[in-house]
């Protein structure tokens, strides 16, 4: 871990609404202890929009949604005969979970720069900053109210819990700590551990969380207490996958945290026909998500969006580079989850030749807010999504299936269902639990969640479930994980690096 003072400068220097030669020009450097910010509102919301800003670095740096949450599934197949066809063969490469290759072969490497998802110095950045400014919370700034107070410190501690989240699904045991000065190194914890700290973490200043704002502009965009629940609920439903001893305990609460964030009203499913809505951002079914657009001189790196793989002209211009999409998912798989012939309103609104198995599969889905210039090679403008009001509500129908109250489960299962004008299900047991991950696949499809839906319920030990299955020995030895960057072992005699990548990912 870096010392406070170095982990500090570079949050300073990267808040939006201050440069670092114009800090450096007010206040010395060895004035930076945090005593000379903290003064006011906004100082505190300079902190919170950069922690958000970190974060979505993380997600612009490589195609990160699609290489963590989708291919290595093995569903994913790249076309040949598209523009740069070569450099997306990197889908199949992840597909057979060789990433030590995706990372090492320049032909693709060089483009996407998959490296970097094993670099997890970011998320230690956010959970510094977020430390810092809980510290400063709890020490009092008098320009702020009580209720102000609370509110920050939730905002504070979901980012922190974040940054987690997805490092724990990315390399399984990491190191955790909230200490506003840490300098001690630690080793790594358990992920499960890691988990439980920061479940309890979050619900400390959940209820005051609000439910939503005022402002529309930061609808999705502020961590609410919805935000809260919906990353409680993710943490149960993987703890529960690894915890088998307690899994009962962590289907219980997700079920009633469910019950909670659907009983609240404070988010609704929008129609088939306002998916634009949604998959632009800031719509009343966001959870919380990471937005970003042109209209604010936002950069979004085109490699970045997994619509970069699933989209061709006319929502891709020019129409002689884009006739075909670089990458497509296998026809199997496509019927698995949607049979032609069953009523399904998302096959018409969310794909054109979903069972083509060519680069003439496109995917509607992330293809609807296009440009419309006429000539520019840009993926539609849409937002990273986190957490959507519909992932929750699957996943408690998928506890409560597993805690065998099924009448429960088909209730909440059934209201994703009619949103897409889908029959109710009314299945029961096993094949309940089989129709619920399936119905996520279908729900969330092409939204980063497949692979560790895979992960945490085990079906990635069987072909039944997916193309690219671990054996149970590569399970165990953190084959699902990605390999972390050899720079975590500076200043650092306790870390110890995932064997299964450092043994040559075998």
């Amino acid at each position: 871990m870096k010392k406070y003072i170095a982990c500090f400068f570079f949050v300073w220097c990267g808040i939006s609404q201050f440069s670092c030669k114009k800090f450096l020009d007010v206040k010395p450097l060895d004035k930076l202890t945090g005593n000379n910010f903290y003064q006011n509102k906004e100082d505190v919301e300079a902190v919170i929009n950069d922690m958000s800003r970190m974060m979505f670095d993380k997600f612009n740096e490589t195609q990160f949604v699609g290489a963590t949450g989708e291919y290595r599934s093995g569903e994913v197949k790249h076309e040949p005969a598209s523009d740069g066809g070569p450099i997306r063969r990197c889908v199949e490469i992840a597909g057979t979970n060789n990433l030590l290759e995706l990372m090492s072969n320049g032909t693709w490497n060089n483009t996407y720069h998959f490296e970097r998802i094993t670099q997890w110095m970011t998320y230690y950045k956010i959970i510094q900053a977020a430390n810092i400014l809980v510290f400063k919370l709890n020490e009092g700034i008098p320009a702020l109210s009580a209720v102000e107070t609370k509110q920050y410190l939730g905002e504070a501690k979901f980012a922190r819990c974040l940054a987690y989240f997805f490092m724990v699904r990315l390399y399984g045991d990491v190191v955790y700590y909230t200490d506003a000065y840490h300098i001690e190194a630690l080793p790594r914890e358990s992920m499960v551990s890691v988990f439980n700290k920061c479940i309890a973490d979050l619900k400390s200043n959940m209820n005051d969380m609000p439910w939503g704002f005022s402002d529309p502009a930061q609808k999705g965009v502020r961590a609410s207490r919805g935000s809260i629940i919906a990353l409680i609920m993710n943490m149960n439903m993987w703890n529960a996958g690894f915890d088998g001893s307690n899994a009962t305990k962590y289907w219980r609460e997700t079920a009633e945290m469910g019950d909670v964030l659907i009983k609240s009203n404070a988010y609704r499913l929008l129609p088939l026909t306002e998916w634009a809505v949604v998959a632009r951002g800031r719509s009343d079914e966001s959870l919380f998500e990471l937005f970003r657009t042109v209209n604010y001189g936002d950069y979004v790196w085109p490699g970045a969006p997994i619509s970069d793989m699933f989209i061709h002209f006319p929502y891709k211009q020019p129409q002689s580079r884009f006739q075909l999409s670089y990458a497509y998912y296998k026809a199997e798989y496509m019927q698995k989850i949607f049979p032609e012939t069953d009523p399904d309103k998302r096959k018409d609104a969310w794909f054109q030749n979903m069972y083509a198995n060519t680069g003439e599969f496109l995917l509607l889905k992330v293809a609807m807010n296009k440009y419309t210039e006429g000539t520019e090679d840009n993926n539609p403008e849409n937002t990273f999504q986190i957490f959507r009001y519909a992932d929750a509500i699957l996943l408690r129908a998928e506890a409560l299936a597993n805690l065998n109250e099924d009448v429960d489960a088909l209730t909440a299962l059934n209201m994703v269902r009619k949103r897409a004008d889908a029959p109710n299900y009314i299945g029961t047991g096993q094949e309940l639990k089989d129709f619920i991950f399936n119905e996520r696949s279908r729900e969330l499809f092409g939204e980063g969640v497949l692979y560790f839906d895979l992960i945490r319920t085990k079906r990635i030990l069987t072909r039944t479930w997916t193309s690219n299955p671990l054996t149970l020995d590569q399970f165990n030895r953190g084959g699902w994980t990605w390999p972390i960057d050899g720079a975590a072992r500076d200043n650092n005699p306790f870390m110890v690096l995932n064997t299964y990548w450092t043994n040559g990912g075998i």
